[in-house]
């Protein structure tokens, strides 16, 4: 039996994405990120930016852009998303129109920014379900940015939906909606970490995406020279917050993310002969190294081993099959 049956008896596995979740808005820069998928492998998914990469009265060509580069040959793995404007902007049905006539089929997900509650993400999901379908494409993936209050209020139930995949916490925007009554320090490290309101924030998207098998994405980092900032972010989201993913804004933020959030080789090793000795045992207990396993640590080292093949590590051939 696969892990994934015998393991989660009849619910859905937790959803696994790439560790790198990299934003890029100008035409050069997409084309950049474009070149570095191409040489490195879907190690990292990439988000063209339509709400904040569109300047002013431009957002129609920029979405045909957008639409027109995710539709070429130059988008080899199908791992380009799009954040597209809010839904009470007037380009977001224009937005997702012009993307999915030109792109749906190949669209690896839609980024919803600032929705304000689990109803009006409903509202949203019909329009663009309605034009994906017209474009051949059911069950688009969406991502969810939670950087409203209300977003927060509502976000388990907006981790529930179906067709959610990510939420991502929008850090700028939360801190900035409290209109001054959080200080600007907050929006980096080290007070992102420790301000309480801001952690509470984290913890609750975090939270909601775990209880739902979504993917929980941690908000930018805004300093692009010292990547040692970047990984020290990106070690404390995941380790003591829960998150698996995090968006990059500069090239030179990827490779720390990814390393930040990959699994140790011995701990890949380790799962590997956990879970080959389960399904040997037809995943009933069994003892390594002179301690027990059964079925909850075995999600866990499955867990382990779908992050290392996201993030493109190497696995012990014996492991693969159980994939």
């Amino acid at each position: 039996m696969h892990p994934s049956e015998a393991l989660f008896q009849g619910q859905r596995p937790p959803i696994t994405l790439p560790a790198c979740d990299h934003y890029a808005g100008g035409e050069k820069l997409m084309r950049k990120s474009l070149a570095m998928q191409q040489e490195q492998g879907p190690v990292f998914d990439i988000t063209f930016d339509c709400e904040d990469g569109a300047a002013a009265v431009n957002e129609e060509a920029h979405a045909r852009l957008v639409g027109r580069m995710i539709a070429s040959g130059d988008n080899h793995f199908n791992r380009i998303g799009v954040r597209v404007h809010d839904v009470r902007h007037a380009a977001f049905e224009q937005d997702v129109r012009i993307v999915c006539e030109m792109a749906a089929p190949r669209l690896a997900y839609l980024v919803i920014p600032k929705v304000d509650s689990v109803v009006e993400l409903k509202r949203a999901l019909t329009g663009v379900n309605r034009h994906a379908q017209r474009a051949g494409r059911t069950g688009l993936p969406i991502h969810v940015l939670i950087e409203t209050q209300g977003a927060l209020i509502d976000v388990f139930a907006i981790a529930a939906l179906p067709q959610v995949e990510c939420l991502s916490f929008g850090i700028m925007d939360f801190v900035s909606s409290h209109y001054g009554a959080i200080p600007a320090a907050a929006m980096r490290s080290p007070a992102q970490f420790t301000h309480s309101l801001v952690v509470r924030a984290k913890l609750e998207v975090s939270a909601a995406c775990h209880a739902y098998g979504k993917v929980a994405s941690h908000n930018v980092t805004t300093e692009i020279k010292d990547t040692s900032v970047v990984a020290s972010d990106a070690t404390r989201a995941g380790g003591e917050f829960g998150f698996t993913r995090m968006w990059s804004i500069h090239p030179d933020q990827i490779k720390p993310i990814l390393k930040s959030f990959a699994p140790r080789m011995s701990e890949i090793h380790e799962a590997s002969i956990i879970l080959a000795d389960a399904q040997a045992q037809h995943w009933g207990p069994i003892q390594h190294n002179g301690k027990l396993h059964d079925r909850a640590s075995y999600r866990y080292y499955w867990t382990v081993l779908q992050r290392a093949r996201a993030n493109g590590m190497p696995l012990p051939d014996f492991a693969a099959g159980l994939l």
